[in-house]
């Protein structure tokens, strides 16, 4: 039985790295303000509109500029200074998010400038993730990277957990009014400013392709050859289109709950409760050597555990669900982003990051707008039960439809798997692909 110390998440970048640690505080108060915004803008819309599909819409305006936007956003950050290039953009989200706390000052109840909004927030935040997700292996050793990307989960799931709950808790003191989430969201850019200004350039290797199609081109041309890069990012894709029924969340707690916005903060809440619990015991993962096998039965749980979500009646199961999808999914994207920049080499690595935030994020938008569709055209219970369902199945269908996937191990033989993808499965990537990412 492994000790309980074995367990728990390593610190030693934050011991060890004071520029990783500036920027992984930043990161976190910074992302505590959006979630602020993450809870804010969709109840504003539902307020407005009273419709589940509107809540889903909101899917469309992230989802178009990160697909087309994205991958562009990648071959910038191989191409240019990523720390100059997330100050400019994170500059612009600091500006959008005051717009938002202006309109709602101004009483202001036009759907269409939320969506216009948000459409430009993603736009920059396609820009700036590709850039600022290359700091991990740019500032910590390889032996330290699934540490890294443990605690950078960690920041997310604070960010599911507080900004969520917070969130409605500032809405219910304010009577409803989400002008103070907007507003603390702008504010708190400034930590993350500060934590990335405090980095040394990060200036492209010499060589490096421009920025632009071609680019891209290539990019995506070293993602075909990998069968285990294309396995994650389907599992990915799978998850978060059918599996995440978070455009219903405002139905559901109006039809089961009241419609108080203190319960509807706690549905997100949960899900960070529970990937925070098991984001503080991801010491395992480093030493997990069947990692794809691993990610498509996390994929599974969290879908089986939305598609119980649907059915639950009492607060207490419907958190605890969540909580359990939740926990599932820090695995999941743990695993998936020591796999990208395992299997990734520095001269690609801003485009295949490109390419996992714009599945990551593009899913997610996706699985809005599909889940809210589905409502509209049944009931918020039929979407979140069926794309549950969904989930769980479509988990075993990439197993048997990539094998290599299935099959991939960390090491020498996990670095075959990702290069060959199993016996007459595909065209084979470079050696250096498989290659244990570098420090720039």
């Amino acid at each position: 039985m492994p000790s309980p110390r074995r367990l728990l998440t390593d610190v030693t970048p934050l011991r060890e790295s004071a520029q990783f640690r500036r920027l992984w505080a930043g990161t976190t108060l910074s992302g505590l303000g959006s979630a602020l915004t993450s809870f804010a803008v969709p109840l504003q819309v539902y307020d407005i509109t009273r419709s589940s599909f509107a809540v889903g819409a909101l899917g469309i305006a992230s989802v178009v500029p990160t697909i087309t936007i994205g991958m562009f956003g990648g071959s910038l950050a191989d191409a240019a200074d990523r720390r100059k290039l997330v100050l400019a953009t994170t500059c612009g989200q600091a500006a959008v998010a005051a717009a938002l706390a202006a309109q709602a000052f101004a009483g202001l109840s036009v759907v269409w400038l939320l969506y216009a909004l948000m459409t430009l927030s993603s736009a920059l935040s396609a820009i700036s993730q590709p850039a600022q997700r290359t700091f991990v292996p740019s500032l910590l050793p390889a032996d330290q990277l699934s540490a890294g990307l443990a605690l950078n989960r960690i920041t997310f799931q604070l960010m599911l957990t507080v900004g969520p709950a917070l969130g409605g808790v500032i809405t219910a003191a304010a009577g409803g009014h989400l002008q103070a989430c907007y507003l603390l969201d702008a504010i708190s850019f400034s930590a993350r400013l500060y934590g990335v200004g405090r980095l040394p350039a990060l200036p492209p290797r010499p060589g490096a392709a421009p920025a632009g199609p071609r680019a891209v081109v290539a990019g995506l041309q070293f993602l075909r050859r990998s069968p285990v890069l294309a396995g994650a990012f389907l599992a990915d894709l799978n998850a978060t289109i059918f599996g995440l029924p978070v455009a219903v969340f405002p139905a559901i707690n109006a039809e089961r709950f009241g419609g108080n916005p203190t319960t509807l903060g706690l549905f997100t809440a949960a899900i960070g409760v529970g990937g925070l619990a098991s984001s503080a015991l991801t010491g395992p993962i480093g030493r997990m050597r069947r990692q794809g096998v691993v990610m498509l039965c996390m994929v599974a749980i969290w879908g089986a555990a939305f598609a119980g979500f649907a059915l639950a009646h009492p607060l207490w199961l419907v958190l605890g669900l969540l909580a359990v999808a939740g926990a599932a999914d820090t695995f999941t994207v743990v695993i998936r982003g020591t796999i990208v920049q395992t299997v990734a080499t520095d001269e690609f690595r801003g485009r295949l990051t490109a390419a996992e935030y714009v599945i990551g994020a593009g899913g997610d938008s996706l699985g809005r707008l599909e889940s809210g569709t589905v409502a509209s055209l049944t009931t918020p219970t039929i979407s979140a039960l069926s794309g549950g369902l969904a989930t769980v199945m479509l988990a075993g269908v990439i197993g048997l439809a990539l094998p290599a996937f299935a099959r991939y191990r960390v090491g020498a033989e996990g670095s075959r798997a990702a290069s060959t993808g199993g016996a007459g499965t595909g065209p084979t990537v470079p050696p250096a692909a498989a290659a244990a990412p570098q420090q720039s």
